[in-house]
């Protein structure tokens, strides 16, 4: 599954797998503010960051949840005495309620949701049975869908953060920040992205049709749904001696791929390196710090501080294929979680530089249970801070030097940002897009 978001995974926890994905959506970068709601789900849509395809593997944490009771009768007395009004409220709508049968699990996850939803945080979701499945399969790496990261705005809109490369929504000409009111018909604006993505999702082959707003006009759009097939790094030698990784996701085996790649591509001994974190929509912790230390040395990658201010520090070791050879990072508003790890931990250990335009800004980490339904739930509990100890949580990561990409992502021509990041690794100078110049 999301990342987009940032997960981790806790001793003791049923969990298993992602940081994207996130999602995540882009602020200005067409979208209001990641957590404008950023959660990362597979929907073949879906990483709670709901992934319309994506996927992830997740961290350790040294602080394990705290169970507040099990089986109803575990619950501890003061608990029964709160819950007290909910069973008379249950029990009243079973006798008296109109239209019976009513449809236990119906109630019991909506009742779910309603608890969830009090805590105010998108990435703290409940997923239904039939989801959680969707969204351990996208972790797998292979699922079906549009192939998009999606999020909520704070309008309750659904918002693309990036459609994967070769995807289905990119082929229909998607972009990041295009809101999706509509899927066949069936408005989307106000539900949460699980339910989104279950709109939305369906097996390849078949049509969806979208309703979708970009600059404030709406027109539809037919996107043929497929099986999403991904390899999350894939490498390549460019002209002048540089070595170039396209990193698109990080899940459970990226580690191994990437270090397969850099060891084919460090042979040749390039004069510089450009890792492309464009799209990338995050994945798991523990892939986003085993990445990491590809490229940096001994040190720290990112800070976890907990809501009481404890704080946990992930650190690099010095073992890296990569961590001497000029570097270029490509960023854009469609990186997001385990990506702003990567970048703002290279950035901050002045490892790199960065260029393109400002990131995603998903500053949080969430685990991830499953429920004995079938279903998952995903809970933040940490916020991630660069090494720096800067929250980049809805504002961001500003690359050293801010080139826009083209209007239309799918147009013909030069790829401006991947030609800066060439011409710094070679000595030419860069030119910004804005008049001004990042420090």
């Amino acid at each position: 599954m999301p990342d987009s978001i940032l997960h981790d995974r806790l001793p003791g926890a049923n969990n298993t797998l992602t940081l994207s994905e996130y999602p995540s959506s882009a602020q200005n970068k067409g979208v209001t503010g990641f957590m404008n709601r950023f959660i990362r789900l597979a929907l073949g849509i879906g990483l709670v960051m709901l992934i319309f395809v994506g996927g992830y593997a997740f961290g350790q944490s040294s602080v394990a949840p705290v169970q507040l009771f099990g089986p109803q009768t575990d619950a501890p007395e003061s608990v029964r005495e709160h819950f007290a009004p909910f069973w008379e409220t249950w029990r009243l709508v079973q006798r008296e309620f109109y239209d019976q049968p009513l449809d236990t699990d119906v109630l019991v996850e909506g009742a779910i949701d309603g608890l969830l939803a009090t805590l105010d945080d998108p990435n703290t979701v409940y997923l239904p049975p039939a989801q959680e499945e969707a969204a351990r399969r996208v972790s797998d790496g292979s699922f079906e869908g549009i192939g998009a990261t999606v999020t909520t705005n704070e309008d309750d809109a659904i918002v693309i953060i990036s459609p994967y490369e070769g995807s289905p929504a990119r082929q229909a000409g998607l972009r990041p920040g295009d809101i999706i009111r509509a899927a066949n018909g069936e408005p989307l604006t106000g539900k949460d992205v699980a339910k989104a993505a279950e709109i939305i999702r369906g097996p390849a082959g078949t049509t969806v049709t979208l309703l979708v707003e970009r600059d404030g006009e709406q027109f539809e759009v037919d996107v043929v749904r497929g099986v999403i097939d991904i390899p999350s790094v894939r490498g390549e030698r460019l002209e002048d001696d540089i070595g170039y990784i396209r990193l698109s996701r990080f899940i459970e085996n990226t580690p191994q791929q990437l270090q397969e790649t850099l060891e084919e591509l460090m042979a040749e001994r390039p004069v510089g390196l450009i890792l492309d974190l464009r799209g990338n929509p995050g994945g798991g912790l523990d892939t986003a710090i085993d990445v990491a230390e590809q490229f940096l040395d001994s040190g720290p990658v990112l800070i976890q501080r907990f809501g009481d201010g404890r704080e946990r520090v992930f650190r690099a070791t010095d073992d890296g294929a990569a961590e001497e050879v000029p570097l270029v990072v490509l960023i854009d508003e469609g990186s997001a979680s385990a990506s702003e790890v990567l970048a703002s931990a290279i950035r901050d250990r002045e490892r790199g530089t960065l260029i393109g335009t400002t990131s995603f800004g998903k500053g949080t980490i969430q685990t991830w249970h499953e429920l004995s339904n079938g279903g998952g739930v995903r809970i933040t509990f940490a916020r991630w801070l660069t090494p720096d100890g800067e929250w980049v949580h809805e504002s961001g990561i500003q690359p050293d030097f801010t080139i826009e990409a083209p209007a239309e992502p799918l147009a013909e021509g030069p790829d401006r940002q991947l030609e800066s990041a060439v011409n710094f690794l070679l000595g030419i100078p860069v030119t910004e897009s804005s008049s001004q110049t990042a420090d």
